[in-house]
């Protein structure tokens, strides 16, 4: 008995190992349960052109960064992790994440340069992009012939169409910093500066500029005139727009499923005056992997290819980071082109991570303004002190 259960947990432990290790001559993929069905049947077909055997093991999507970490610090961990670009921060200082050094000039071109900077530190680039996620101004089509172009056409539609239970727009922005950045950096804020080099300066914060402040005070203005409910969320936002009761609404692409079984006959353009974060997903090679070679080759040869990420975008329909890709999946899913056309005037979700010190105090800023506690100006140049004060302990 005592025998039977040691040789249990040898088998146990290797099952773990192959699962949580790199083995040479195989690759390990992590992915989690959106990507994981698609990757295991593009791995199968690699390994039957290639004759390299591809594993993915399927997570929860956080628990891939916190698991990587302390895998690949250890030297062990998948071969590739497919995540996010505000990952990229953390793993490249620590040195776990190889660089992306095999695309060509020509193929660089290929992507929308935000998706190309989202996943770059320090001037190297450390992610395949396939994916973009990023907010755009909804409409529907039955009430908006002409999408406004400019803040100041987007309250005054807005404001002329709320009456009754129906409001001109549908915008799930209280208390959530993601859905106020598009005003706050429209009108000139920022949450981190750049260096010389292009790379994000921790020490300079420009979330209490005039810029940010007349962002911000533009959102209040919209619950001042009644435009947004006060206290709306995200779903009640939602449920306004797809049952009808908005006329438009500010969201981004994931919410196209829910728009469609609504029926309702939509259309898609970019903020106006807004200024986003582009959020990206992509595929990241462990820099400790014992396949480097193997890795590079299902990447640069394989997954970097019109069919191959057009498959991906079948799976996972974000935003296709290649020009290309977008231009085949417009044919079948029009409203991709307004957002593709939102992704001229973005910035890249912050990838370094002193990111984390923000949310919080620029959430509570927004709460304050909002309510009318305090004025955008007071609350904002708060939490930039308390950013600060974060980002030095």
């Amino acid at each position: 008995m005592k025998r039977w259960f040691v040789l249990s947990m040898i088998i146990a432990s290797l099952t773990v190992m192959s699962v949580f290790a790199a083995t040479p001559g195989q690759l390990l993929i992590w992915a989690d349960s959106t990507r994981a069905p698609i990757l295991t049947q593009l791995g199968n077909e690699f390994q039957a052109v290639y004759g390299i055997p591809v594993k993915v093991v399927e997570m929860n999507f956080g628990d891939i960064r916190t698991k990587f970490v302390t895998a690949a610090a250890a030297g062990e961990g998948p071969d590739i992790i497919v995540g996010a670009n505000d990952w990229v921060g953390e793993l490249a200082a620590d040195g776990l994440l190889s660089p992306i050094t095999f695309l060509s000039s020509d193929q660089l071109k290929q992507f929308a340069p935000s998706a190309l900077q989202a996943f770059s530190y320090g001037g190297k680039l450390y992610g395949l992009p396939y994916g973009i996620d990023v907010l755009a101004l909804f409409y529907n089509k039955d009430y908006v012939t002409n999408p406004p172009t400019t803040p100041d056409q987007l309250f005054t539609m807005a404001q002329q169409m709320t009456s009754g239970g129906f409001y001109g727009l549908a915008y799930p922005v209280y208390g959530d910093p993601y859905f106020s950045a598009p005003f706050i950096q429209g009108f000139g804020g920022y949450v981190f500066g750049t260096n010389p080099d292009g790379s994000l300066n921790p020490n300079d914060i420009g979330l209490a500029n005039a810029g940010a402040v007349k962002g911000l005070d533009y959102i209040v203005s919209l619950f001042k005139a009644g435009i947004i409910p006060q206290g709306e969320d995200y779903n009640t936002a939602v449920n306004l727009f797809t049952s009808g009761k908005a006329a438009m609404m500010i969201n981004g692409e994931w919410a196209v499923p829910q728009v469609q079984q609504a029926g309702i006959n939509f259309g898609v353009a970019p903020i106006p005056g807004g200024k986003p974060f582009v959020g990206v997903q992509g595929f990241m090679i462990n820099s400790k992997s014992p396949n480097q070679i193997q890795a590079i080759e299902f990447l640069s040869d394989y997954v970097n290819t019109n069919d191959t990420m057009y498959k991906i975008w079948q799976a996972d329909p974000r935003i296709p980071a290649r020009y290309d890709v977008s231009a085949r999946a417009e044919k079948v899913a029009p409203w991709l082109k307004g957002f593709v056309e939102a992704l001229s005037n973005t910035t890249p979700m912050p990838n370094i991570p002193q990111m984390a010190s923000v949310w919080n105090a620029w959430t509570n800023a927004i709460n304050l303004a909002i309510d009318g506690k305090e004025s955008s100006q007071a609350a904002l140049t708060t939490a930039v002190q308390q950013i600060k004060q974060a980002i030095s302990q």
